[in-house]
């Protein structure tokens, strides 16, 4: 019998007719879809099908999954890989999977993202699944699909960092710095590369099937012996722009000071900084005074001077970009990784004691009961007062003046005080989250190692500056409304329900009742918080209450803060530091009218990728600035290896509980194995880990005496032992709702291999 072609069967459409579906249809274009659209049904299928296979043949159809395209057509979703930036700072991507043999050159994709996109923003070397747009108007050498990431699938995997050390035999291998990355052996011929003890980054070169992994010496960074070696490791494992190219320092070192014309001058208002004791920048001043107007009695004028950066930081220009690049200032122990250099930063935006300054300034009027009524923003030339640290003011409020505080005590600092005690009716009235959870600061010797850990002091003085920022921070939003300029908001939203209910769950076990209302405001947070204030769950209730509170960000679409309590804010007070502020420093110039240095035309249309990049800029920081602190700290116990600390149980997990020192603040992990004997349940519900036969309840927040029993340097870990016996507790108090799961722990594993794989599992 002669074979049938697909001209043989009836009813099948023209391959134009395939093609202009095809082409309607982007990535939805199989097999199955056109038989439907062109009611092919029965044995004229096999027809269709055949026609298809010689229209793939003849190149006229390119096969991708089971979908058909176009030669040289990308599907509407696909999985791009992340190669770089446009001029704007806009991010580019190409397909993954593309063949530019059979398909001529990659389509260039320009990335789009919204400040609704959850999830971790993208970078440069990140593969992510998006959903593409033709542009149909696209020049030869510009994007031809615009893409909205759906997904980020991976993050760009740089370089293994690690210390080159050695083994019993004389190898050298690698220790890394994750405390998750298992040991490297260095290649032969990669050994004389760098010495022992050095930090360097490599590639695996070859997997390790019956040992540890080969890996290949990419990058020598550095010697680890010297002073500033344990921030140097986070800088480079975090990937955070440390050293200023030289086209950005001869940009700052041209800059000229700012000249009088065009500033109203402010220089005999005794404006005063007051700053940390150590600091070498000054971004902000503050004055206040009794306000004269008698429709306003006993109301007060407070007037917040800020550094005027974007006079000297333009839009496009090679100080912009790093700044972009860099979003914030990362503040280690040993070391300051600022935004911009110095030239900038401590020198001609720093407002140093008598010296003629330009500054953003605004005026704010307060009533007796602390509410803002006015407020307005004036472009200034400014010369600071006086410069005081913030023990310096405490104390001369405090009775006991110097040399600098006593002469401006009853003109600057006292009227400063008054008007706090005004400005704080208004916040308490407002009511902002309060969470009490005191800081930490390592004091370092001069090699750079710990010399002790110690809890500053929370003055009045802090308050005070930290409450007039904020007034100032809504001013600027407030009057960035009104002009409806575009800006970058501070933005913190409320908890998610998830949050809210294991919140409600833990609390429930403490027998204390979150409301289940639909508008939770902080002051119902507050009221709890007030409840557990000087009792044995106070410092765990702060703690629980801090992890059910959603990440702060930045967005240009105003979701308002909660944790303040405020319904518009943004960041204004610390351009030297943070590149958020810098953008609503350019808002406010262009929207006043205020000069030079505002906000470039078009680059409204940038803010949501911006707002994107400096969250993301923020959150690195914070993982710097935290590994920085585990590795010091671990390196300071290194050699009390055996010895008893006092702790607190700070969190709980299925595989163990962390453990944070009293004295020093240092976390360390007690793995569930090295708990007893026991079989634990993990109650999700309570943060607590409940041993089934011995009723031991060891709960996040539980005073606890361990023993620590090692410490990695380099990788920042504690590993300890329990010492303390966990609470007694009765099978009643356990049948209290809580997600709980099994977990086999010590020599009982095997024995309770079969019951465990019959429990219940975390949700």
């Amino acid at each position: 019998m002669a074979k049938k072609h697909s001209t043989d069967f009836d009813n099948l459409p023209g391959k134009d007719d395939i093609l202009r579906f095809v082409a309607d249809n982007p990535g939805r274009s199989g097999k199955r879809e056109i038989a439907k659209a062109f009611g092919i049904k029965g044995a004229n299928r096999i027809g269709l099908k055949r026609l298809l296979a010689e229209m793939a043949e003849d190149g006229t159809l390119v096969r991708r999954r089971k979908k058909l395209s176009r030669p040289g057509e990308v599907p509407a979703v696909t999985v791009l890989q992340i190669f770089g930036r446009d001029a704007d700072g806009e991010l580019l991507a190409k397909p993954t999977s593309w063949d530019e043999v059979e398909d001529g050159p990659a389509p260039l994709v320009l990335l789009v993202r919204s400040s609704r996109d959850r999830g971790p923003a993208p970078g440069v070397g990140d593969r992510v699944l998006t959903k593409l747009t033709a542009e149909t108007d696209a020049q030869p050498d510009e994007p031809s699909h615009t893409g909205k990431v759906i997904r980020v699938l991976e993050k760009e995997r740089g370089p293994t960092l690690g210390i080159l050390g050695t083994d019993s035999d004389g190898n050298f291998r690698l220790i890394p710095i994750d405390k998750k990355q298992k040991e490297m052996l260095i290649h032969a011929d990669d050994a004389a590369k760098a010495k022992k003890g050095d930090l360097i980054s490599v590639r695996i070169d070859r997997p390790g099937r019956h040992g540890p992994p080969v890996a290949r010496i990419l990058d020598v960074i550095g010697d680890m012996t010297n002073e500033k070696a344990v921030s140097a490791i986070a800088l480079h494992a975090h990937n955070i722009p440390h050293i200023f190219p030289q086209r950005v320092l001869d940009e700052a070192e041209a800059a000229k000071a700012a000249p009088l014309k065009g500033r109203e001058d402010w220089r005999n208002v005794p404006l005063v900084t007051i700053d940390p004791a150590d600091a070498k920048d000054h971004d902000d001043a503050v004055f206040a005074e009794a306000d004269p107007d008698s429709a306003n009695p006993d109301g007060c004028i407070v007037t917040v001077a800020i550094a005027d950066v974007s006079w000297y930081v333009r839009p496009d220009t090679a100080l912009d970009s790093e700044a972009l690049l860099r979003g914030n200032s990362v503040y280690f122990p040993d070391r300051v990784v600022p935004m911009l250099p110095e030239r900038i930063s401590n020198d001609l935006c720093s407002l140093r004691e008598g010296v003629d300054r330009p500054a953003l300034a605004v005026k704010m009027v307060f009533d007796a009961a602390g509410h803002k009524k006015t407020h307005s923003f004036h472009r200034i030339m400014m010369r600071s007062a006086a410069r005081l640290s913030y023990q310096q003011a405490q104390s001369a409020i405090d009775g006991q003046t110097d040399e600098k505080t006593a002469p401006i005590l009853e003109t600057i600092l006292q009227p400063l005080w008054q008007a706090y005690s005004i400005a704080l009716k208004g916040r308490d009235a407002r009511g902002p989250l309060d969470l009490n959870l005191p800081e930490r600061k390592i004091l370092l010797k001069p090699d750079g190692t710990v010399d002790r850990v110690e809890v500053p002091e929370r003055l009045d003085a802090h308050k005070l500056i930290e409450e007039f920022m904020i007034q100032a921070n809504v001013a600027a939003a407030e009057t960035l409304e009104a002009k409806k300029s575009a800006l970058v908001y501070r933005v913190h939203e409320s908890p998610s329900l998830e949050k809210l209910e294991s919140l409600r769950e833990f609390l429930r076990s403490l027998e204390i009742t979150l409301s289940r209302s639909g508008n939770l405001r902080p002051h119902h947070f507050n009221d709890i918080l007030a409840r557990v204030a000087e009792t044995e769950h106070e410092i765990v209730v702060n703690q629980v209450v801090l992890r059910s509170q959603s990440q702060a960000a930045y967005s240009p679409a105003n979701l308002g803060h909660f944790g303040l309590n405020l319904r518009r804010y943004a960041h204004f007070t610390s351009p030297i530091r943070r590149y958020a502020d810098l953008i609503v420093h350019r808002a406010l110039v262009s929207a006043l009218g205020l000069g030079e240095g505002g906000m470039p035309a078009g680059f409204e249309s940038r803010l949501e990728e911006i707002a994107a990049e400096i969250s993301a800029a923020e959150r690195r920081a914070m993982l710097a600035e935290r590994d920085t602190t585990d590795r010091l700290i671990a390196a300071h116990l290194a050699d009390q290896i055996g010895a008893r600390f006092q702790g607190q149980i700070s969190g709980v997990t299925k595989v163990g509980l962390f453990v944070k020192l009293n004295e020093t603040g240092a976390d360390g992990f007690i793995p569930i194995s090295k708990l007893g004997k026991d079989y634990f349940f993990y109650d999700e519900a309570r943060h607590a880990l409940i041993g089934e036969k011995s009723r031991e309840r060891y709960r996040i927040g539980d005073q606890v005496e361990v023993k620590l029993v090692e410490a990695a340097p380099i990788a920042g870990a504690l590993r300890f032992e329990m010492l303390t016996e966990g609470t007694k507790t009765d099978r009643k108090q356990d049948r209290k709702p809580g997600r709980k799961t099994a977990v086999k722990t010590g020599k009982n594993r095997k024995s309770r291999r079969k019951k465990a794989a019959t429990a219940p599992s975390r949700s």
